[in-house]
């Protein structure tokens, strides 16, 4: 049964939607550190996971345990309410661990409602499946309590426990204070999870972030994260362990800004230009940036390409339509066998190019249409002869 879970929201009304979601043992103040800076552009909404934070416990479920499609539903009934709530039909979605594991299956079942995503010290896959069930059997037997000090040992390194004894002390409440029945079905839907073929069907802008001493999640598994999400940036914080939210606060906050700013940033920017236009174009251009010219490069590489050519709206099929259409009623030629080419790499027949430019010969005017047949033709050639150079 569908767990009626709470959520609380800040930052400004109208604001894009910013949803975050919490660890196993934790509530939502893990997010603590990022919601000020965060809030100041989004409108930012907190869920706490059943029987964690404000959420209400979970009913006991003898003989059937819980599966992770029971974790997913009870977030998806919340975002519905939270959207019908505010307006919107798609949020931005992080979450670390148990988060980012829902966050995961929410993208991967229902991308139409996830803008963008960031994947914080998760997994796909964790092995092990009797070690989450005997934590569940001794949790439904013994409570929180007896297992607060192993699991609370993980989310920080050493050293910053060693230093902030009186953060340990806040977390080991925070673990305590969730309800035992509802941490074991999370351990139940941990053990039977395996999101690992789901990857490839995530279309949202996603960021992934490991901690480089998390032994609860070590970093391989968001680098698989990352191999298996089209396009995903992986970023793997020194210093941090498993909650990285708290223990890397100003990175782990800096990259959220970055990210669900609209992803105009350099590193996703070159990603997405090399991926249209290929390395060799992108090496060429950076290898002929000048003084005068380095700020047009930075603006088209960081907005261009880094914001609305890495959009989730569009495929990048659809772009390639858009752009050649859009160059050829503008009778931008220069522009427009780079983007043949890039249509090609974006997976364009040579056939779809030719419609895309008869259907714009109706709207933008015989002449030009006539002229980018010319261009396009002569640009397919030269790639069939093998001595296109890429412009």
């Amino acid at each position: 049964m569908t767990v009626d879970l709470r959520w609380r929201c800040e930052g400004p009304a109208g604001a894009p939607v910013l949803v975050l979601l919490n660890s196993l043992g934790a509530s939502t103040r893990m997010w603590d550190p990022q919601v000020g800076p965060l809030a100041e552009q989004f409108r930012v909404v907190r869920i706490d996971t059943r029987g964690h934070g404000d959420s209400p416990p979970a009913a006991p479920r003898p003989g059937r345990p819980a599966a992770f499609a029971d974790l997913g539903a009870d977030a998806l009934a919340a975002l519905d309410r939270i959207q019908a709530e505010l307006g919107v039909s798609r949020v931005h979605l992080a979450g670390l661990s148990l988060g980012g594991m829902t966050a995961m299956w929410l993208a991967a079942h229902h991308p139409d409602r996830v803008a963008r995503l960031a994947l914080l010290c998760t997994s796909a896959h964790l092995p092990g499946p009797d070690g989450w069930r005997d934590r569940a059997r001794r949790v439904r037997h013994g409570g929180l309590h007896p297992i607060a000090d192993q699991v609370v040992a993980r989310w920080l390194t050493p050293g910053l426990a060693a230093r902030d004894p009186a953060l340990v002390a806040a977390l080991m409440t925070m673990l305590t204070a969730g309800d035992p029945e509802s941490y074991a079905q999370c351990c139940e839907a941990i053990a039977g999870m395996d999101q690992r073929a789901d990857l490839a069907r995530v279309t949202a802008p996603t960021l992934v972030v490991a901690g480089a001493d998390d032994l609860a999640i070590p970093p391989e598994h968001a680098r698989a994260i990352a191999d298996g999400v089209a396009g995903a940036r992986l970023e793997v914080l020194p210093g941090a362990a498993h909650i990285a939210t708290v223990e890397q606060s100003g990175p782990v906050t800096r990259l959220l800004l970055e990210h669900f700013g609209g992803g105009a940033t350099l590193a996703v920017g070159y990603a997405t230009r090399r991926a249209v236009l290929g390395d060799e174009h992108v090496d060429r251009a950076i290898a002929g940036t000048t003084e005068l010219t380095a700020p047009f490069q930075d603006f088209i590489t960081r907005y261009a390409w880094g914001d609305v050519w890495s959009r989730p709206g569009l495929t990048r099929p659809q772009r390639s339509i858009a752009t050649l259409a859009a160059l050829v009623s503008l009778g931008a030629e220069d522009e427009i066998a780079m983007h043949v080419r890039g249509a090609l790499r974006n997976g364009l027949t040579r056939g779809q190019i030719g419609e895309v430019l008869l259907h714009t010969a109706l709207y933008a005017g015989l002449p030009r249409a006539n002229r980018a047949f010319a261009i396009a033709r002569r640009t397919l050639a030269d790639l069939e002869a093998g001595h296109e150079e890429d412009r």
